[in-house]
């Protein structure tokens, strides 16, 4: 694989279900630390598409009621497996099925409370994202 020359743009979402569960994958990718599902952008492709795209080929779910959360920098952080220089931009989104098929970037998968997800053992851009998210959304 070539060297990385500039950030790679990835989207990713906190995916809701009808019981108001966020999906939380576990990833060898993130040394087996809960995720929110979600990937890169392709060239030509707006950030919306590549969020529909990636969550079906991730979780086999279709997701819709998609909001923009907020953006994170990822820079040569230890925490995944490869020397990456990524552009997170994170949406919140809402499903209405719970039937996940995992594709080989994932090896379990929970459905859970917004507020016990914290308890998980989470990779901290995840984190991150669930506390940006309830300090907006849920009422204390």
């Amino acid at each position: 694989m070539s060297q990385q020359q500039f950030p790679e743009p990835t989207v990713g979402a906190l995916i809701f279900n009808k019981k108001n569960e966020i999906l939380l994958i576990k990833s060898h990718k993130w040394r087996g630390k809960y995720v929110m599902p979600g990937g890169h952008i392709e060239l030509g492709e707006r950030m919306v598409d590549a969020l529909k795209r990636e969550i079906k080929e991730e979780t086999g779910l279709n997701i819709h009621d998609i909001e923009f959360i907020g953006f994170q920098e990822f820079i040569f952080d230890h925490v995944f497996w490869k020397k990456r220089h990524f552009i997170f931009f994170d949406f919140s989104c809402r499903t209405k099925s719970t039937k996940v098929k995992l594709n080989s970037e994932g090896q379990e998968h929970v459905w859970v409370p917004i507020k016990k997800a914290l308890r998980l053992p989470l990779e901290p851009y995840t984190r991150r994202t669930i506390i940006l998210y309830s300090k907006k959304h849920i009422k204390k």
